[in-house]
């Protein structure tokens, strides 16, 4: 269970990587060094400290740690007050967001105490989080996962019970390694950094929910998301456990008849669909989903929407299949009217389409209920179809 947000904050919080980066090549050339900003963005995340040892022994400096170190800061201290640091677009609104749910909210940086302090006051935070953790007071900076267990351990919950949102490289290697969910951010100001390490990476906070993190956060413990609740129905991704009742609901011939892409062997099957879990759900956020009878818990199919070509154009294309067992209980109805809405409602997803095989009548009954309409006739996949469309009406 999710209990702790952990939030790194320059590059995360505040944009002050472009700054420390500034201060850190003015200070370097009162000691005849020219530092290129590649040089330094390789440290973001890393404290002064770390980033200080390693530049004195690079270039062979005469100068002590500490020299440097305190040269720098007062740089940085003069730019500060000729520049601030903004805000990273709409994190403040999500901190406030997440305050509002059972979550404990931590700044795990690795810039000094004083530094997370003031930012925290500056941006009126300071009742929103319950701790701060500072790189500098301990022995190992990132990417040891020191600050991550320490920001646990005072917020008393276990490194698998939390997430982290980080922007470096660095940063997103000591979340995973303390064992933890890992949301990479993707700052442009933060130079080239490789978030791949990241159970997701996202290009801003403007849509990012609790809901959101949360799917993340189960999704990397292998946990099912349930997507929504029908009067009859559960709707939720499928397990490696849901692939033999799947495959069984496959090998029924009435099903096999519209539906492609079906592997003949159960391995073959299974070992897809683990890869289906972690580049298609993870990535996407959406796919194909199983459908659950809310009175038995038995998987009766799957419905959802996928990412498709079609008519040579990318479309967001929608589908499902039933046991047989189940056909004509109005389930197909339920399940699309259920799959629209959360695209539409939760996705923001503009336009989806069915493409259905023309002798399919049933598929075609139920595209017209839900308010899908006839664009085209087209050839695909070998089959004579028709493409049926809805727009999104929160979207004009």
């Amino acid at each position: 269970m999710l209990k702790a947000i952990l939030f790194d904050m320059d590059g995360v919080i505040i944009d002050s990587e472009p700054l420390h980066c500034k201060a850190f090549q003015k200070a370097m050339k009162l000691f005849g060094l020219d530092l290129s900003k590649e040089y330094c963005y390789q440290f973001i995340g890393n404290t002064d400290r770390y980033m200080v040892d390693v530049l004195v022994k690079d270039f062979n400096l005469p100068n002590t740690s500490e020299e440097v170190i305190r040269t720098k800061q007062e740089v940085l201290n003069q730019l500060e007050l000729e520049e601030s640091y903004p805000a990273v677009p709409y994190v403040v609104d999500l901190i406030k967001n997440l305050s509002k749910h059972p979550i404990k909210l931590a700044i795990a940086s690795s810039s000094p105490m004083e530094q997370i302090e003031r930012t925290a006051i500056d941006l009126n935070l300071t009742s929103y989080f319950h701790d701060y953790v500072s790189g500098m007071d301990l022995k190992h900076s990132k990417p040891a996962p020191d600050i991550f267990l320490k920001a646990a351990s005072l917020l008393g919950v276990s490194p698998d019970e939390c997430l982290v949102i980080e922007d470096s490289y660095n940063g997103v290697t000591a979340a995973k390694a303390a064992g933890m969910t890992c949301v990479g951010y993707y700052n442009e100001n933060s130079g080239n950094q490789d978030l791949s390490g990241a159970d997701i990476i996202v290009e801003g906070f403007e849509e990012i929910t609790f809901s959101f993190l949360n799917n993340v956060y189960l999704r990397s413990h292998g946990e099912p998301v349930t997507i929504a609740t029908t009067e009859r129905l559960i709707i939720r991704e499928l397990s490696v456990d849901d692939i033999v009742s799947m495959y069984h609901i496959y090998q029924q011939p009435e099903v096999r008849e519209f539906v492609d892409d079906i592997d003949d062997y159960l391995q073959e099957e299974i070992e897809k669909h683990k890869a289906y879990i972690k580049n298609v759900y993870n990535f996407y956020g959406y796919g194909f989903w199983g459908i659950f009878s809310r009175e038995t818990s038995e998987l009766i199919g799957r419905c959802g929407i996928q990412n498709s070509e079609i008519n040579g154009r990318f479309e967001i294309e929608l589908g499902y299949l039933l046991n047989i067992d189940h056909w004509g209980y109005g389930y197909a109805l339920e399940c699309t009217k259920s799959v629209l809405e959360y695209a539409f409602y939760e996705l923001h997803i503009p336009r989806i389409v069915a493409v259905i095989d023309k002798k399919n009548s049933r598929s075609t009954k139920v595209a017209m209920h839900v308010g899908m309409n006839l664009e085209a006739e087209i050839y695909h996949k070998g089959r004579n179809c028709d493409l049926y469309v809805i727009e999104n009406p929160n979207i004009e």
